[in-house]
């Protein structure tokens, strides 16, 4: 007799709730169980649950409603190249990219990185001529991969200095154009579909600021990365300077395609596959690790038991290394734009959703937040992030301390501190996981985003909802299409903010 999925939850709902330390105490191989390591070329990245409520029952009981699920066939289609995102008719092929996918699609895919990379190498060599400057002009998907691997990867000897533009909001241009040499800086214009109002507007007010400061032919400064290859044509970008890549792959996970293209400028043809490499290391993890060995798996196993069963509404995640300052702003999209849905594949009511993300950096966020974490009434589950490996030459004691207090902070929420006063009562049982790199490289990198990649995708599985569409974006965008039409009406509230703003 097949087990449903609601019976799945029913027989996890009612396991017993033993705290965190009774859960050490009962097992002395708890760690060893719940802590595995990926290898890579160049060093590894550690994963370790045993600071969650994870246990042998709670992971048999997931493992069961995985099957309830179908995880193994929506597995198989996701790297078939076959649909997996029903309500577009699309498959998800971020995985071809890296060489893990459907035949053709990876044979496309390595046939426009090529094309991607001897761009790059051409710029390298000065054949566009000097080129010290990328401003790299996206929003959403298009912006937050870029900004974040190249903080975390190009940090020194950058050859082409690359800064991120996504805000409307002009201020952020200006500020990009003021650490820019007009004569020497490349535009790359990146949307998929090319007609993005926020990115095209920012588009057109570089090729402004290219003209009034005396460059000849503005446009041909412009790379356009997109897949709408014929709207960038229309928009003047020549044919030679458009890098496409295929329509299957989603914003928030195209950083591997032409929209990596600022991060192979900054990081070198070299370290780009390196970075491929990582990611694709853990798509062949992922996709031939079975159950609790899956790494993604047990990390979906792990959040659905907090948002669920201790009903967390969030989840912290939280950068010990300056490096990955930009990790929690870009897992914030990839979780909650993927995942934030409240119907089923079926458009039946959702029985869950993903929690809300969010964090910040290191021993800064302790100074800001952390009180919260420790005494508020919210349960927080809580990632931390660091590496092994400094990503500074200062005096070691700076890395070590950040490494102490990354690794206290876990311990404190665990083991908590009892006090007759109750204002420095900690209650403990505060669950955490640790994610621990031996260095922040090209390749540790891409295995950690990819590793995420497919964190979402299972929990989407298990929650039985579609994690490629986005329509939630698409509402407030039409209304300001309205406002710009103009002759809308609208609640008296916006009515008033119009007026006031001089928008009616």
């Amino acid at each position: 007799m097949t087990t449903t999925r609601e019976e799945c939850w029913t027989a996890l709902e009612q396991l017993p709730q033993p705290t965190l330390a009774e859960l050490f105490a009962a097992d002395e191989a708890r760690v060893e169980k719940l802590t595995r390591r990926i290898e890579l070329d160049d060093g590894g990245i550690r994963f370790d649950w045993s600071k969650t409520h994870l246990d042998d029952a709670r992971i048999e009981g997931f493992e069961t409603l995985a099957k309830a699920s179908d995880f193994d066939e929506m597995r198989r289609r996701l790297f078939a190249g076959e649909v997996v995102n029903p309500t577009e008719e699309r498959a998800a092929e971020h995985s071809a990219l890296r060489g893990v996918g459907k035949d053709a699609s990876v044979e496309e895919a390595e046939a426009l990185r090529a094309r991607m990379l001897m761009m790059v190498q051409a710029i390298h060599d000065g054949v566009l001529g000097e080129v010290r400057h990328l401003i790299h002009v996206g929003i959403g998907g298009s912006a937050l991969g870029p900004a974040l691997a190249v903080d975390a990867l190009a940090r020194e000897d950058a050859p082409v200095d690359v800064h991120v533009v996504a805000n409307i909001d002009g201020l952020a241009l200006e500020e990009a154009f003021a650490k820019c040499d007009p004569a020497t800086t490349l535009i790359a214009v990146a949307s998929k579909t090319f007609t993005t109002i926020e990115t095209m507007t920012n588009a057109q007010s570089a090729l402004r600021w290219l003209a009034d400061n005396g460059v000849d032919d503005p446009t041909g400064r412009v790379i356009a990365l997109t897949a709408a290859p014929e709207k960038a044509v229309e928009w003047g970008v020549d044919e030679t300077r458009i890098l496409p890549f295929a329509t299957s792959v989603g914003g928030r996970y195209s950083m591997w395609s032409s929209i990596g293209f600022p991060i192979a400028l900054a990081i070198g043809v070299e370290g780009f596959e390196q970075f491929l490499a990582g990611a694709a290391a853990m798509d062949r993890h992922f996709e031939s690790a079975e159950g609790r060995e899956n790494l993604p798996l047990r990390a979906a196993f792990a959040d659905l038991h907090h948002a669920r069963i201790l009903h967390a509404q969030t989840r912290a995640v939280f950068a010990y290394d300056e490096r990955l300052r930009v990790l929690p702003d870009y897992l914030q999209q990839l979780e909650m734009e993927s995942n934030g849905k409240s119907v089923t594949v079926d458009g039946e009511p959702a029985g869950i959703t993903a929690p809300i993300t969010w964090g910040g950096v290191g021993t800064d966020a302790q100074h800001a937040v952390f009180q919260l974490l420790h005494q508020g009434t919210n349960l927080v589950p809580v990632d931390f992030i660091a590496s092994i490996e400094p990503g500074d030459a200062l005096d070691p004691a700076h890395h070590h301390i950040l490494l102490m207090n990354c690794f206290a902070q876990g311990a404190a929420l665990m083991a908590g501190k009892s006090n007759e006063d109750p204002h420095r009562n900690y209650p403990g049982n505060r669950p955490s996981a640790t994610i621990l790199l031996d260095d922040v490289t090209p390749e540790s990198f891409g295995a950690l985003i990819a590793f995420h990649e497919h964190r979402v995708f299972a929990a989407a599985v298990l929650m039985d909802i579609n994690p490629f569409d986005q329509f939630g974006v698409e509402l407030g965008k039409e209304i300001a299409k309205k406002i710009e039409a103009g002759g809308a009406k609208f609640d008296p509230s916006t009515e008033a903010l119009l007026k006031a703003a001089g928008l009616a």
